[in-house]
């Protein structure tokens, strides 16, 4: 018994109905798509819904002998009353999406937008290298394993866009991606299939994805764009076929789409963190699902918990489980030191190998005399830093500037050295004297000699911090150059050992602790972070690791047995990726989007601006502008519907059953929506256009349900003679329009050439229809 016991023969029938009802809602493609429906456009007996109808793939109930062959195939086509017309239909979909989706994949043959950072990173996971990026490591560990997969040897640098690709493999990684991309138009099928088993419906929603410009340009490049959509779209696919299974419980078709919907998710946020939007959309479907199973009061409270912990055990400890392996696997993978490790504590590091500027094996003992790197223990912290251009004039002393770095660089150099007196050379033989707990030391920046000081003078950006500077000539300066040394729990004269210790360094004569915090410096301090000296000498932020310690007369070691565990790496990997996101801020003169230009399609975002051969992403303005018109008539129908209700005017039973699927699977598409487009407003982030691409795809099904149900609502609103002709002449035009808008604004995808504005006659200047539109 499926549904929980039932003794009594009233009962038994009852789960029966039940039964039989949901097996009618939640058949394949291959049963009878009307049967599907319940009888959608004309009641159906059931000798018309037989298994033997089905397979014919004959048209029932007959058509009359009055209507010609072109509404005898929109009425098949509208009926769907044979497997073979879906797979039809599906087939040439299918074969449409890979069409526009390929052709021309490997032009441009150049660096494309954001292809210089995510084919970089892909080249370093091949050759890998460790690196730092905001975004979870799936998407672009996929990019790395399809350039090794089609041979690309990761050598190519990704320095800046319009690089060339000449002698570059680079095609396959485009490709990979870009076949991602295609699968959106059937995932877009399959979804509003299952939602209101409708074929022209299902039809419709996948057009306006297939055919939109914006979409094809964004899931044509090396991107981590198509990863993501099609991760997102495999979720929603999963979840409504998992749902279309609910009359079959605990089968083996059910527990392999509640495993296909986890492990889309896990891809979901593996791939950037705003895949956690469609694991809160399935989230929320789950729970309505479950609300109902507990609803029947069938169920015993046994059942319903089963219930529960399969969907506990396929979407949470299943996605869990998959993050935390693709985690494991990119810190296994990336084992070699990189520009990127510079983001995480010097213990994190020190399991890194092979770069010049930083030595796994070194001394831990620190000694006068050494040349160090000094990093800020804070999580993303960067290396004590300084250059030779000077604080601006109201930025206090106008002085050398100190700042932290996140990169390995040769201006992260410091020589330790006592406060009174100048080291040896490290080829003498004077006796090796180490630095204790409690010494007062300078540091002598290495490139250009200056010395690490501070005074009373305000901070440029904290003002209630004191200034730190670079100051004196060739390591001679003053006594504001001076500063303690002390290890945080250390014992009274401890030597200072390397990656080990936390140290703090306090000015001697105002007493305040050299600090680093995540406060950018204007331009003229090339937006790198600020060092104050902290009057607070207990703050956090005051500490300080010895990284790279150079010194040959003492005897190296390895600091492999100081690295920590896989979770702690997770745990540090999360905090710096969650700064780093926090901290992309808008550049000064740096063009930014807002989320209000997105659903208008105001602006778009250049791809290629190289002469010869420009694409700019810009949405299909038909389609966008259109699905905003949708949702407005989707809103009025809603409130017109429920007008009736509420006056007590009652439909046929086929009628409401068709709107009440229409609306439902209308709900659930706003809901997608607004998931995925409202909180973009809270963020405080930079925004780009390409941010509105998840939320598009579930206004533009939105947009094929609403659509197909009023193209259906419209024969019975017209005289008798125009009903049978309304359909596919509207159908029609719907279609051609949509290709023809396709046509004219395929340039912007394909590639542009001859913008010049003087050519007035040709198609690209035709079809700037706004100004902000800058192409």
């Amino acid at each position: 018994m499926v549904l929980g016991e039932v003794k009594s023969g009233n009962g038994a029938r009852v789960i029966e109905e039940r039964r039989s009802t949901s097996r009618l809602s939640s058949c394949s493609p291959s049963q009878s798509c009307a049967s599907r429906r319940g009888g959608r456009l004309h009641s159906t007996s059931a000798a018309q819904m037989a298994p033997n109808a089905s397979k014919t793939g004959k048209s029932s109930p007959k058509a009359s002998q009055g209507e010609n062959t072109v509404d005898k195939v929109f009425l098949k086509y509208r009926r769907c009353d044979s497997p073979q017309t879906w797979w039809i239909v599906f087939g040439v979909v299918c074969l449409l999406a890979a069409a526009t989706r390929f052709y021309n994949v490997g032009e441009p043959k150049h660096v494309v937008w954001d292809e210089t950072h995510f084919g970089k990173f892909g080249s370093w996971y091949i050759n890998r290298t460790f690196f730092f990026d905001v975004h979870p490591p799936l998407g672009k560990m996929l990019i790395g394993a399809f350039g090794y997969l089609t041979g690309y040897d990761g050598m190519f640098p990704f320095v800046k866009p319009g690089d060339s690709y000449e002698g570059v493999n680079y095609l396959g990684m485009r490709v990979c991606c870009t076949a991602m991309g295609a699968c959106l138009v059937p995932f877009a099928f399959v979804i509003v299939w299952e939602m209101t088993f409708s074929l022209p419906a299902a039809t419709l929603a996948s057009s306006l994805i297939l055919f939109d410009v914006g979409l094809l340009t964004l899931t044509q490049y090396i991107l981590l764009d198509p990863i993501l959509l099609f991760f997102i779209m495999g979720s929603v696919v999963g979840i409504v076929k998992f749902h279309s299974q609910r009359d079959r419980p605990f089968s083996f078709s059910w527990w392999a789409w509640l495993c296909f919907t986890g492990l889309m998710l896990s891809g979901s946020v593996s791939t950037k963190f705003v895949g956690l939007f469609v694991v809160i959309y399935v989230g929320l479907h789950t729970i309505k699902n479950l609300w109902d199973i507990y609803g029947d009061l069938n169920n015993s409270l046994i059942y319903v918990a089963k219930h529960f912990l399969a969907r506990a055990l396929g979407l949470i400890v299943l996605p869990v489980f998959l993050y935390f392996v693709y985690f494991f696997i990119h810190l296994t993978v990336l084992c070699r030191s990189g520009n990127g490790d510079g983001f995480y504590s010097s213990a994190f590091q020190s399991q890194l190998e092979g770069n010049s500027l930083y030595n796994a094996s070194m001394p831990l003992e620190l000694a006068y005399g050494a040349e160090v790197s000094l990093k800020n223990t804070r999580t993303g912290g960067g290396y004590l830093h300084s250059h030779i251009h000077l604080y601006p004039e109201g930025a206090g002393a106008r002085q050398q500037q100190i700042t932290t770095y996140s990169h390995k660089d040769f201006n992260n150099k410091w020589l330790v050295k006592k406060w009174n007196e100048e080291p040896g050379d490290w080829e003498d033989d004077d006796p090796v004297e180490l630095v204790k707990n409690g010494d007062l030391i300078r540091l002598e920046h290495v490139p250009t000699g200056r010395n690490l000081h501070s005074h009373r003078e305000q901070a440029p950006v904290t003002k209630r911090h004191h200034q730190v500077t670079g100051y004196g000539e060739n390591g001679v300066g003053d006594v504001n150059d001076v500063w303690r040394v002390e290890v945080v729990k250390g014992e009274e004269e401890e030597v200072v050992k390397t990656v080990v210790h936390k140290i703090r360094l306090v000015h001697y004569l105002v007493g305040c602790a050299l600090m680093s915090h995540n406060k950018q410096l204007p331009k003229w301090g090339f937006e790198q972070m600020e060092v104050t000296c902290n009057p607070n000498v207990h703050d956090s932020n005051n500490l300080w690791n010895i990284e790279e310690n150079v010194f040959p007369k003492l005897p190296n070691s390895s600091f492999e047995i100081y690295g920590p565990n896989f979770l702690e790496k997770f745990l540090e990997s999360h905090t710096v990726m969650f700064q780093g996101n926090s901290g992309l801020k808008p550049k000064e003169g740096e063009i930014t989007s807002q989320p209000w230009q997105w659903p208008i399609n105001f602006k778009g975002q250049w791809f290629s601006a190289i002469d010869g051969f420009k694409v700019y992403l810009l949405g299909n303005p038909i389609i966008w502008w259109g699905n905003l018109l949708v949702m407005a008539a989707f809103v009025l129908v809603y409130f017109y519907h429920a007008y009736r209700t509420q006056r007590g005017n009652v439909d046929d039973a086929e009628t409401q059953a068709r709107r009440d699927k229409t609306l439902e699977a209308c709900g659930w598409l706003v809901l997608a929506w607004s998931l995925h487009y409202l909180p973009f407003y809270a963020m405080g982030r930079i925004l780009y256009f390409h941010h509105y691409f998840p939320a598009l795809l579930f206004s533009s099904m939105l947009t094929g349900v609403i659509i197909d149900y009023l193209l259906e609502s419209l024969p019975s609103m017209v005289p008798h003679y125009l009903s049978s002709s309304v359909y596919p002449w509207l159908t029609g035009l719907f279609y051609s329009t949509l290709i023809y808008s396709f046509y004219l604004f395929a340039p912007l995808a394909y590639g542009m050439h001859n913008l010049d504005p003087s050519f007035e006659n040709s198609t690209v200047h035709q079809i700037r229809w706004l100004d902000s539109w800058e192409f």
